[in-house]
């Protein structure tokens, strides 16, 4: 069904056309969550939260940019709350966080389950995503929007309403970014 459609179904309240919203779209909004929170759990909260919202605001869809587009920016900004929320809890328990019952170092290995990674490459994966994750914010979004879901320079400059040269910025940013922190890493010997 159009999307068009669909959306002037949903603002007038047919929740039968929420559900093929939900259903059409759900896997998206949780994989681009989990792209940039890399938790399972949070990226399923998150879906839950943008759905809601979804609901909420359809009204003001004005259908200026395409329906995926919007939700997309409403996907990327409920991820980035969260992880800003998530830090500054982090900030207060890091020092706790850091040792265990018996006062001996804890080191816990990254959480870490993206549907599109193998058994085999999780390891890899993991440390990629880690480096993914402490890239600055906008390098982050740019770079998970394009290569990990796969959007056009065009759609992730809609997404994050700026321009495809700025995006093109950022991915060469985020690239030599994530060359020097992967070199870093393989060069320590792991």
């Amino acid at each position: 069904m159009d999307e068009r459609i669909l959306v002037e179904r949903l603002k007038q309240g047919d929740e039968a056309a929420f559900k093929t919203i939900v259903d059409t779209w759900q896997n998206m909004v949780y994989n681009t969550a989990l792209g940039i929170v890399q938790n399972a759990e949070d990226a399923e909260d998150i879906t839950q939260e943008v759905f809601v919202q979804v609901y909420q605001s359809i009204s003001s869809f004005k259908g200026e940019s395409k329906f995926s587009t919007w939700l997309y920016r409403i996907t990327v900004t409920k991820s980035l709350d969260h992880e800003r929320k998530k830090k500054r809890k982090k900030r207060f328990g890091f020092v706790r966080s850091l040792f265990g019952d018996q006062n001996e170092v804890v080191v816990n290995p990254p959480d870490f389950n993206h549907p599109g990674v193998t058994l085999d490459s999780k390891e890899n994966a993991a440390i990629l995503f880690k480096a993914i994750a402490d890239l600055p914010e906008n390098q982050r979004v740019a770079f998970t929007l394009n290569k990990v879901e796969g959007l056009s320079y065009q759609e992730v400059s809609e997404v994050m309403k700026t321009t495809v040269s700025s995006v093109e910025s950022l991915m060469h940013r985020a690239k030599n970014n994530l060359r020097k922190k992967l070199e870093d890493y393989y060069n320590r010997g792991k």
